[in-house]
């Protein structure tokens, strides 16, 4: 890390072309500097690695007790309480129990690469980072400064990776495929995030398994996950006018709360004519009518999994990672169909 090399504030300034004080200003934001000249000084520091370094090197000697979390699917919301999202509610709960459990304390951070991040961000003893993307940059990010950190979903930017917990999406895929296809199903929908995680590329590939097995073509749709339940009723309305299918597995709660109420709306009958289960359970999937049958991924299983995987690689004691969690499949009246010739 840059503090190994010595980098000084004279450093930053000397190459930002500045004094020792604007750099001190543009950096805490503070002083009468030009934005341009705010801006130049603190890429500079960040090229430097200066930021994180100069508060770092008094803290990063020895354990500081604080280990970090960043929530990237909240990131790429833009805002950080969403309706329908109690799954890092209970997940980010469970995490700070775990780590008080450990003699931690755990602190929320937001998206790491967007400014102004505070110096203490990057001192902390390591980060939990959540359903990072593909060449997620905070994941880049905390590879660059050797900051530790532990992933909750597969870490797609390398296969030798270890240190990550994962529900076991496959089998919870294969499992919501099986429940409707005991109920009747033959022409199944599947209805995915557009975040580039692990969560919706490896539950994508297992329904594109599940169908293929079965001669049977895949039916695929994309919605951003930030779309909401409105989102949910734009894709009802695309189905109406396209072909129904006779179920859908719908990854994100709030699309198919939507997707259920637009087309009851509409005239069609859940379950009778459409079956549905959501890929993680949320408000909107329990106090729909009829309550839509979901996957409980077990957040908090997975909190205590990585905040342990944590502790282990900032103590110098890593734990084997990899570890993937069972989920539990909650039947609802929106999958209440007798079985064939029941």
């Amino acid at each position: 890390m840059a503090g190994r090399r010595g980098i000084t504030i004279r450093d930053v300034a000397a190459k930002a072309g500045v004094s020792i004080t604007a750099v001190s200003h543009a950096l805490n934001d503070k002083g009468t500097l030009s934005e341009e000249t705010r801006a130049r000084v603190k890429r500079v520091a960040e090229e430097m690695r200066y930021q994180a370094d100069a508060l770092a090197r008094g803290l990063r000697r020895s354990r500081m007790g604080v280990i970090g979390i960043v929530l990237r699917p909240l990131d790429s919301l833009g805002y950080y309480s969403p309706a329908g999202v109690d799954y890092f509610l209970r997940f980010s709960g469970a995490a700070a129990v775990s780590a008080l459990d450990r003699g931690l304390s755990l602190m929320q951070v937001a998206d790491l690469t967007r400014g102004p991040v505070t110096p203490l961000a990057f001192s902390l003893d390591g980060y939990i980072v959540t359903d990072p993307v593909e060449d997620d940059p905070v994941v880049t990010l905390l590879e660059r400064r050797e900051i530790p950190y532990v992933t909750l979903g597969r870490n797609l930017l390398s296969e030798d990776f270890a240190a990550w917990a994962a529900s076991d999406d496959r089998a919870a895929t294969l499992g919501a495929l099986d429940h409707l296809a005991e109920r009747g199903a033959h022409d199944i929908l599947f209805l995915g995030g557009t975040d580039r995680n692990s969560w919706n590329i490896d539950c994508e590939d297992a329904y594109r398994e599940w169908v293929l097995a079965r001669g049977a073509a895949p039916r695929i749709m994309h919605l951003p996950e930030g779309r909401g339940e409105d989102g949910g009723r734009e894709i009802a309305r695309r189905l109406l006018a396209e072909g129904l299918p006779d179920a859908v597995h719908c990854l994100t709660g709030r699309h198919a709360a939507g997707l259920q109420a637009e087309l009851q709306e509409r005239g069609v009958r859940v379950p009778e004519e459409v079956m549905l289960i959501a890929g993680s359970d949320c408000d909107q999937t329990r106090f729909a009518a009829p309550a839509i049958t979901s996957i409980d991924l077990n957040p908090e299983v997975l909190a205590h999994e990585t905040v342990s995987l944590l502790d282990g690689l900032t103590r110098g004691t890593p734990r084997e990672g990899r570890r993937r969690v069972p989920t539990r499949l909650l039947a609802r009246g929106s999958t209440d169909r007798p079985a064939p010739g029941a």
